[in-house]
């Protein structure tokens, strides 16, 4: 009751200087946009299943001050894991697979850690980061992991026990993504196209040679004093794409950060996720118990389930549930409330962030406290 006066007297408050919520949102942001150098802002505000808010604020090219659009495509990071584990969950559900599977009899090659040779690591243990690999070789191929092509394969894995401890790792995603090859018959990125982003009505992909590059939203990383333009973000992939070894050579799509998608779009994704694996027009793209898995913590403190997270932190005493992003100066989140009354997008595609390239940027949570004030408490 409490709260919802004060809600109900800050919206007076607002209305009686002349200000709705929406416009004194954008004041707010623009002064913080100001005081962090960004480049450009994309926001969605979802609630009782839709979207009740969006804004793109800045630039989608810096040097041409070519305004951000809401059609803008964004590689939008670590928030493309939860695509990689959305898809091979329904291979779950079609009996290819299973959460305990040992990952050694669909990589091809052992998958062990040396130290702990006799524990299996299982499918659920790489999408919930306690698999014990960690990133110290890189990530981009796997023959960093591969006993046959790299002779340094066993520092590839950390000094606990599979299953007992947890290590953010990129590579867990990469060979998810190419399980999903494996498993489906299709190339991991026309697996997610076709499973994922099509029956939602949704344009992106892991693929920058099959979409429209005139959409892309540059990315920039502040530098020396000034923002940079990150040109790797959208490289052409077609060269190796021309020799690609299939079941192999999938992590050229990046399925742990390589999603490129709008702001928009990636709400309507999150709707889905809201819906325990249902949009709001009925389509379903996993099954509720399959949802409910993927946001199940699997350790502590670290509140990780199967690429999704529960975040206490971005807004004081509010407990969301979703992912961050961050690469090539782009910071992201998805994060809805555990309770379906609300949802969030913020994707900013350049800022001084005095944090560097890590995920506990400023601008994140800055801008989800914002979103949580003017339109959600």
């Amino acid at each position: 009751m409490r709260r919802t006066i004060l809600c109900a007297a800050l919206l007076a408050g607002l209305l009686s200087c002349g200000q709705s919520p929406e416009s004194a949102f954008e004041k707010d942001i623009e002064a913080l946009r100001d005081s962090l150098d960004n480049v450009g802002l994309a926001v969605a505000v979802v609630k009782d299943n839709q979207i009740v808010y969006h804004h793109e604020f800045g630039y989608s090219d810096l040097e041409n001050k070519t305004p951000l659009r809401e059609d803008n495509l964004f590689r939008i990071a670590s928030i493309s894991k939860s695509f990689s584990a959305t898809s091979i969950l329904q291979l779950v559900e079609k009996g290819l697979v299973t959460l305990d599977t040992d990952v050694s009899t669909l990589a091809g090659f052992p998958i062990r850690n040396p130290r702990f040779p006799d524990t299996v690591i299982t499918l659920e243990m790489l999408m919930s980061h306690t698999s014990s690999l960690n990133d110290s070789q890189g990530y981009f191929v796997l023959d960093v992991i591969n006993p046959a092509t790299n002779p340094d394969w066993a520092k590839c894995y950390s000094d606990y026990a599979p299953g007992t401890g947890y290590r953010y790792c990129n590579l867990n995603f990469n060979l998810v993504g190419t399980f999903i090859e494996k498993l489906s018959g299709e190339r991991f990125d026309q697996y997610v196209v076709h499973h994922v982003l099509e029956p939602l009505g949704l344009y992106g992909g892991y693929c920058v040679d099959s979409l429209d590059a005139s959409r892309f939203a540059k990315l920039y990383d502040f530098r020396d004093g000034k923002m940079v333009e990150q040109k790797d973000a959208y490289a052409p992939r077609s060269e190796r794409i021309a020799n690609y070894c299939f079941g192999y050579d999938t992590p050229v799509f990046s399925p742990t950060g390589g999603m490129k998608i709008s702001a928009l779009d990636l709400a309507r994704y999150m709707m889905m996720h809201m819906g325990w694996g249902t949009a709001p027009d009925g389509t379903r793209i996993i099954s509720e118990e399959a949802s409910r898995s993927m946001q199940t913590e699997r350790s502590a403190p670290e509140h990780y389930g199967l690429a999704i997270e529960h975040d206490f932190n971005s807004v004081p005493g509010v407990e969301l549930v979703g992912h961050t992003g961050c690469a090539y100066g782009l910071r992201s989140a998805m994060f809805w409330a555990p309770d379906r009354s609300f949802g969030l997008v913020c994707i900013s595609n350049g800022t001084n962030d005095e944090y560097g390239d890590n995920e506990a940027s400023v601008i994140l949570p800055q801008v989800l406290r914002r979103m949580y004030k003017y339109f959600c408490r």
